[in-house]
């Protein structure tokens, strides 16, 4: 009897501890792992990530994971410093573009062989696969940017540009804007240049292609936004116009799915969602970059560090956290079956995030992707500020973006 109960126990143990699939063996001595993630505080994600692996540590007490906060591109910078340095954390959990440069560094290592990847949502894999190869497993399925909306001030959300600008007239005033947007990052801009046509390569997919029609309409757009027709802030970074929106000082904000379990806590039922109002000229919806959250697994990672770092991604990824982290974060999971769950279909807010990421466009992960970011941001801030024409910034764009490139064939 003795033995039958010890083997219920240790099946009981395993079912606990391997609900997320793959995982085949527990560590067999104590480990650390280092989990580096550019989740923020301001929308509760960090707290998210370290309640996990918290939650994962009481689950397998052999490991144990440290995790530490890094800003998008400190993360990029100090997991590249860090590796040529021998010393990098074990895991990342961050954005699909640093797939491209974290490859051709040869800094991170393919997950094919090592989970069943295709339990997972096909566009967020299709973000991290480069060269036939995935590089990364999704947490979280989306990351893209929509229209939010303060329904104690609108009670519709506008369809298009024109009606944009009309409303946006209407409910600026008094320090209070019809709009307000990060106008200091490209990944702001992007959706727009989709909306007028354009796209930031060739069809070869690594070829800039900046100068263009679609790119000065875009950035001439986005000028008169703020010059002509006044209806966002004369400044405005990503904090400040969290801030604008969460105090009613703007109607509307275009911001990611990242922020809804922040905004939805703050406004409840007066949160409205809509897609980015339609380019009235061209017809067109913008287009905002889809991925998603992915964990990256270090290159020379193995033994008994990497079972660790796989039993905790198929915990994280699991039906039950995939559904916690919708009811935590508001975000769309990644893994397939947690999509079709009544607590997303039933939901007006992740249903609208849903909405908005039929007509996005998946983010490049080549390396010349990065070079594109780091070329369009000067030039973006300098139209915004009044100092260089649309059309000599994509000029500029263009010029800045190809010798980037030449520095890194």
């Amino acid at each position: 009897m003795k033995n039958i109960a010890l083997l219920l126990s240790l099946l009981l143990c395993a079912s606990f501890l391997f609900a997320g699939g793959e995982r085949e063996t527990t560590v067999s001595e104590v480990v650390t792992i280092q989990l580096w993630t550019q989740e923020g505080e301001s929308e509760g994600a960090f707290q998210f990530v370290v309640k996990l692996a918290e939650a994962y540590s009481a689950v397998d007490p052999n490991v144990t994971i440290e995790v530490l906060n890094k800003d998008t591109e400190a993360l990029r910078e100090d997991f590249q410093t860090a590796s040529l340095a021998g010393d990098p954390p074990d895991l990342l959990w961050t954005v699909n573009d640093h797939a491209g440069p974290f490859t051709v560094a040869g800094l991170i290592q393919p997950v094919d062989k090592l989970f069943k990847l295709r339990k997972y949502v096909d566009s967020a894999l299709a973000a991290v696969t480069l060269d036939g190869e995935t590089w990364g497993v999704p947490v979280s399925n989306g990351n893209h940017l929509m229209l939010l909306y303060n329904k104690d001030l609108i009670s519709s959300p506008p369809q298009d540009t024109d009606e944009l600008i009309e409303m946006g007239k209407q409910l600026t005033s008094d320090g209070r804007y019809g709009l307000v947007f990060n106008q200091t990052e490209p990944f702001w801009l992007v959706p727009w240049l989709g909306g007028f046509g354009g796209k930031v390569f060739e069809d070869d997919g690594v070829t800039p292609n900046l100068n263009t029609r679609a790119m000065v309409e875009t950035l001439q757009f986005i000028y008169e936004l703020k010059y002509t027709h006044k209806i966002i802030p004369p400044e405005s970074d990503y904090a400040g116009s969290d801030t604008l929106f969460k105090e009613g000082k703007a109607a509307m904000i275009i911001n990611g799915d990242w922020s809804l379990g922040d905004y939805k806590k703050h406004f409840g039922d007066k949160l409205g969602i809509a897609r980015i109002p339609r380019v009235k000229s061209t017809k067109k919806w913008p287009a905002p970059y889809t991925s998603g959250k992915f964990f990256m697994i270090t290159a020379d990672l193995s033994d008994q560090k990497l079972i660790a770092v796989k039993g905790f991604i198929n915990f994280v990824t699991n039906m039950e956290n995939q559904l916690d982290l919708v009811k935590t974060l508001t975000r769309l999971p990644a893994l397939q079956e947690a999509l079709g769950d009544e607590l997303i279909t039933t939901d007006s807010i992740l249903s609208g995030s849903s909405e908005q990421m039929v007509v996005g466009t998946p983010m490049p992960t080549v390396l010349e992707m990065r070079c594109n970011w780091d070329s369009m941001k000067p030039e973006l801030i300098a139209v915004l500020s009044g100092t260089k024409s649309p059309e000599d910034a994509a000029a500029a764009m263009q010029k800045s973006a190809e010798a980037c490139i030449k520095t890194i064939e």
